[in-house]
């Protein structure tokens, strides 16, 4: 099928802006490649693509029930869109991870086993970045920096 390209492009591309956030966190071009907003535009447009092409779908669809939620996921293409909306948005986390941990002095080496359970795992990632978070800064609020 066609869309299976695409996935392949995203699944596979994708390791290269995890790869320079677990051994290239300082590089300029790191925080130039993977914060910028290149890889959300080109995932985020395939994402687009291979959603809202989609005409196989079950009419059953819905996501107000495990049910029209399992129907929704009947398409392969649909299941490729929603492998790719997972891809991005772990990929933000991860970012954000790296960023923040800099901000706060936090050894690369404490943070990269949670980089790679948040490429695995997502929000199990997560939880255990905020817990390390926590842990060192012995708090659990943390702030979000205003946009410039």
């Amino acid at each position: 099928m066609w869309y299976e390209p695409v996935f392949y492009a995203c699944n596979y591309g994708v390791l290269g802006a995890w790869a320079l956030l677990l051994f290239a966190p300082g590089w300029r071009w790191t925080d130039r490649l993977v914060s910028s907003a290149l890889v959300p535009l080109l995932f985020g447009a395939a994402y687009a693509l291979l959603l809202f092409s989609d005409r196989d779908g079950s009419p059953d669809g819905s996501f107000l029930t495990l049910d029209g939620i399992m129907a929704i996921f009947t398409s392969r293409q649909t299941v490729a869109a929603a492998w790719i909306h997972y891809l991005i948005f772990d990929l933000f986390v991860g970012a954000w991870e790296v960023r923040d941990a800099q901000k706060l002095g936090i050894a690369h080496l404490a943070v990269a086993p949670f980089l790679v359970l948040t490429l695995l795992f997502g929000p199990v990632g997560l939880l255990g970045y905020l817990t390390l978070r926590a842990a060192l800064r012995r708090r659990w609020r943390f702030e979000l920096e205003p946009a410039p």
